[in-house]
């Protein structure tokens, strides 16, 4: 039983994306920060359990960075068509998302690894920081039916880090592959 928790809570978090973005489309804004911040608390969780109890699976590797990822994406390109982000910011997050996800495609069943790193989870939290601000910001926007500049400024900083921070996150996650593919090489010659 305790084995299956880490990937239920793992196919919990596909099940909030569209529950997330649902609420994010009909204005239900702080509906939709509660059911992100539960999607974040998940991942959390089951990050924590597989690896406490050694539940570590081939379908959590695989599943739980996806979820991250697709969450991440969906939230983004809602924020996007609802006109609270620039399409830029978007089209960075993807294709840094898809570089990732060739070059994990790339390295399945090879000796190479290139692990989630701190610079990676700090893009990942800038930007659910950046996001949760955004739906934060459209909630009071609507309540006080007043512009927040000030607010909207500071969220624009934080959107212009996580996008800093991913950009430099990718240049680091393909200098470790080659490295680390460079290595390799080496060990065997």
């Amino acid at each position: 039983m305790l084995k299956n928790i880490p990937n239920a809570l793992t196919v919990l978090r596909f099940l909030l994306i569209p529950v997330i973005v649902i609420g994010c489309i009909e204005e239900k804004y702080i509906f939709a920060i509660v059911m992100l911040t539960i999607s974040g608390l998940t991942d959390i969780l089951d990050g924590t359990i597989a690896r406490k109890f050694g539940l570590i699976s081939d379908f959590g590797k695989l599943m739980d960075p996806l979820a991250d990822k697709l969450t991440q994406i969906s939230l983004l390109t809602t924020l996007f068509i609802k006109g609270i982000i620039p399409i830029w910011i978007l089209a960075i997050v993807v294709i840094k998302e898809f570089c990732m996800v060739s070059g994990a495609s790339f390295l399945y069943g090879k000796e190479l690894v290139v692990s989630s790193k701190w610079y990676g989870k700090l893009a990942t939290v800038l930007f659910y920081l950046a996001m949760v601000l955004s739906l934060l910001i459209e909630n009071l926007e609507s309540a006080m039916n007043k512009n927040l500049s000030v607010l909207k400024t500071t969220n624009s900083i934080i959107y212009y880090l996580a996008v800093i921070t991913t950009i430099a996150s990718l240049i680091m996650y393909i200098k470790a592959f080659y490295i680390q593919g460079y290595l390799k090489k080496d060990n065997k010659n």
